[in-house]
């Protein structure tokens, strides 16, 4: 942050007169005045947010300049200050919370103000002059609330996306991939219903994981042509009012050139400020995506379950931690945390589906709602995404032994039999198996239906496991129903 000062409070003028501000903050009279009025909660819109503030900030004064709005001097000076911001140098004067006015209009006006009072501090003066830089004629110049909040929102989105997001589900796809590849010829009895069904392996169990977050990035990558598209240049209504011409494609261009993304203006800034489907969009795949990671983290917690009396098919990785109470006790701690924070992101979802849904003519006004609760989505998905990797996934193991004896005792591989024997003459099979709690093999040659040698060779669990091998062997095939 900016070096603090000496003196405890300080005065400064806004066009509602006087207000008495710490002399330390680089913040302003307008934030000050906010902070009296909206004592509501303790969530603040995370660093990632105010960080891209800073970035819209120096995006729109390089533009300024370059339409002539602005002079090089006090282009120069906001764009360092913005520099500054976008490096998180000023995180801790962001004292407002999320609940504010529905544009967004006090934290747009709280980085106007730490930007002025920081850039005139570079030009000399001390914080609260607001000259040579105005909060409002300057570093707010060419834009509105309105045009530029939904902005940093678009700005915060993707970059989260790209850096934070994506590459924790790139690392979660690759590390089961891998697991799938060791475990590809280990079998097991796949269930339905909960209950025993037909041979497959534990490497497709994982394969299908794998596909299920690489969907999952494909459906986030879907959204970035109508993320990248932006309202900077509507200001007030839509209509770019005050911003002079060609100011969205240079703002565009000087974002584009900050943060290597195609950025580019919406064709119609009003449907970029009245309304946020993109972002609705955006947290529709994060949804998605909760549900393929909380089904993952339930299917291996259930099949690591035990280490006696459950499953216990899968060996989970000891994490250290135990029990209150019960000594030595180990649990699925990391596919638990993986659950809650997707529980957390589907909660956020329905908040922001609404807060979508409240906007009103022009403006959507529940804007800080809506990009706080998909910004924690992305956090906290991404976050447990890369635990869950590299603390339970990477180290995941399986049990021969148990997996070996399931599939031995596995009632319902005698499927394959149903082409050759009937539906009906296999059902006589199961149930004496599990009437006499023997081997389907041994009740099968109990009843005489089949012999040793035709039954082994067909009911082959490696084979039966294998649709490149029933696809080859018409006897493999197993029935339809």
């Amino acid at each position: 942050m900016g070096a603090p000062r000496s003196d405890s409070a300080r005065i400064e003028h806004d066009a509602f007169g006087p207000v008495e501000i710490p002399g330390e903050r680089y913040w302003g009279a307008q934030t000050q005045r906010a902070l009296g009025v909206f004592e509501i909660g303790e969530e603040r819109f995370p660093a990632c947010l105010i960080r891209a503030f800073g970035l819209q900030k120096m995006a729109a004064a390089r533009a300024n300049r370059r339409c002539g709005a602005l002079p090089a001097a006090l282009a120069e000076a906001i764009q360092a200050a913005a520099g500054e911001l976008r490096d998180g140098r000023f995180d801790a004067h962001f004292p407002l919370t999320i609940w504010q006015t529905g544009s967004g209009t006090q934290t747009n006006m709280n980085a106007n103000e730490v930007i002025a009072n920081r850039a005139n501090e570079l030009l000399g003066q001390p914080l609260g002059s607001r000259s040579p830089v105005h909060p409002n004629d300057h570093v707010n110049a060419s834009q509105s609330s309105n045009d530029s909040f939904p902005t940093v929102m678009h700005l915060a989105t993707v970059l989260e996306l790209e850096q934070r997001l994506k590459p924790a589900l790139a690392l979660l796809r690759d590390s089961l991939r891998e697991r799938a590849e060791a475990f590809a010829d280990v079998l097991k009895i796949a269930r339905t219903h909960l209950m025993d069904a037909v041979p497959m392996t534990m490497g497709q169990s994982f394969d299908t994981f794998a596909r299920q977050v690489g969907h999952g990035i494909d459906r986030i990558d879907a959204t970035m042509p109508r993320l990248l598209s932006l309202p900077q240049g509507g200001t007030a209504a839509g209509t770019g009012l005050n911003a002079p011409p060609d100011f969205d494609v240079f703002f565009c261009e000087e974002v584009g050139a900050l943060t290597g993304f195609g950025f580019s203006p919406n064709a119609s800034k009003f449907e970029g400020m009245a309304a946020h489907d993109a972002l609705v969009e955006v947290s529709g795949a994060l949804n998605v995506l909760a549900t393929s990671l909380q089904k993952i983290a339930n299917d291996l917690r259930w099949l690591g379950s035990g280490p006696r009396c459950g499953l216990g098919e899968l060996k989970i990785p000891d994490d250290g931690l135990t029990s209150s109470i019960m000594p030595g006790k180990r649990n699925p701690t990391i596919a638990e945390v993986l659950a809650q924070a997707c529980m957390q992101a589907m909660g956020n979802h329905a908040t922001i589906t609404l807060a979508n849904a409240s906007g009103n003519f022009e403006l959507n006004v529940a804007k800080p709602v809506l990009i706080a609760n998909l910004l924690q989505s992305i956090r906290v998905l991404a976050d447990a995404s890369s635990v869950f990797a590299r603390r339970l996934v990477q180290g995941i193991e399986v049990e021969p032994a148990r997996l070996a004896a399931n599939v031995e005792n596995a009632l319902l591989s005698v499927t394959a039999l149903n082409p050759h024997l009937g539906y009906d003459q296999v059902a006589r099979i199961t149930a004496l198996a599990l009437e006499q709690r023997i081997t389907p093999r041994a009740a099968a040659l109990s009843l005489g239906v089949i012999d040793a040698a035709t039954y082994d060779r067909i009911v082959d669990a490696g084979k039966l496991a294998d649709p490149h091998a029933r696809a080859s062997r018409p006897d493999l095939r197993a029935s339809s129903s």
